[in-house]
């Protein structure tokens, strides 16, 4: 059977057709209208319309989303795509498509990708992370998506960032209301901000990763920076759930210094004697979270 996948993020949705095998048949985009729920809404319906086409049928709909739905109201909330925020999504998609539609956090559309067919494929307990503009996590156990009691399983980016003081945390507010998330440490926003603090100029983090693999002292403070938070992060995941493999998504994960330097300094925070557990970048790169969004109608 085909099914149809949606990412919806704050620049772009992306759609893909899957069929069983797990080939893309098609994969295609458009920007993400800034702002309008609406027009959020009828872009990713003009996708699943383009898509049902191609499969000359209507077929099943997964969709992952920044932020989660809440148990107590049903409704949408701490997207940083506000206009989702106190909205029913998954809802108002299902009807204006007239079928069933299953949705996940992107974080977790990661995950399931990934623990599905991907750098995961076969480990019991997965923990993938989105490093980029924002920070996000999620965890599939038995090839299952880890949701919890509170819909908040997962959500390691809004955790406070470990090793920070008081008066650090105040200085870091989140969109989400809180002070000193890891989301304002780790991203690249927030490393891009190191950057310009140590006299660097504003500049992309793959640009600055350049300029450190270059040599440039200011690039490789912050390529430093972001493998000891990195490692400090992770830490309390391990902590926690210990998990078979870690998976690394987003802008971020393509950095080689995450995989070179981050599992050492990750085996010297634990409470362990080893850490033989494998780091590694999301083997479909920027459509992991589209195929796992295609892979929310098989569950």
């Amino acid at each position: 059977m085909k099914r149809i996948g949606i990412d919806l993020g704050g620049t772009k949705v992306a759609a893909c057709l899957l069929d069983d095998d797990g080939e893309e048949l098609e994969r295609p985009r458009v920007s993400t209208p800034h702002g309008d729920y609406d027009g959020t809404l009828a872009a990713i319906a003009q996708l699943v319309r383009q898509l049902d086409a191609v499969a000359k049928r209507e077929c099943p709909v997964g969709i992952g989303y920044p932020g989660s739905v809440s148990p107590r109201t049903g409704l949408h909330r701490n997207a940083n795509s506000t206009c989702l925020n106190g909205r029913d999504v998954v809802g108002d998609l299902s009807r204006l498509l007239g079928r069933e539609v299953r949705g996940a956090n992107d974080a977790n559309c990661l995950a399931l990708s990934e623990a599905h067919d991907g750098a995961a494929s076969g480990a019991r307990v997965v923990f993938a992370a989105i490093l980029g503009t924002g920070i996000g996590g999620g965890v599939v156990v038995d090839g299952r998506i880890l949701v919890g009691q509170n819909a908040v399983a997962g959500e390691w980016g809004h955790t406070q960032m470990p090793g920070t003081d008081a008066a650090e945390r105040r200085s870091r507010p989140c969109y989400c209301g809180l002070h000193g998330c890891t989301e304002q440490f780790l991203s690249g926003p927030a490393l891009t901000r190191e950057h310009v603090a140590l006299g660097g100029e504003s500049a992309a983090m793959s640009v600055i990763a350049e300029r450190a693999s270059d040599g440039d002292e200011r690039a490789k403070r912050v390529i430093d920076l972001l493998c000891t938070r990195l490692a400090d992060a992770l830490a309390g995941v391990v902590h926690l759930i210990d998990p078979d493999v870690i998976v690394l998504g987003g802008g971020l994960s393509n950095i080689p210094a995450l995989y070179e330097r981050v599992p050492s300094l990750l085996g010297q925070r634990l409470f362990s004697d080893v850490f033989n557990t494998p780091l590694r970048s999301a083997m479909h790169g920027d459509a992991s979270g589209v195929r796992g969004a295609a892979r929310l109608t098989m569950c």
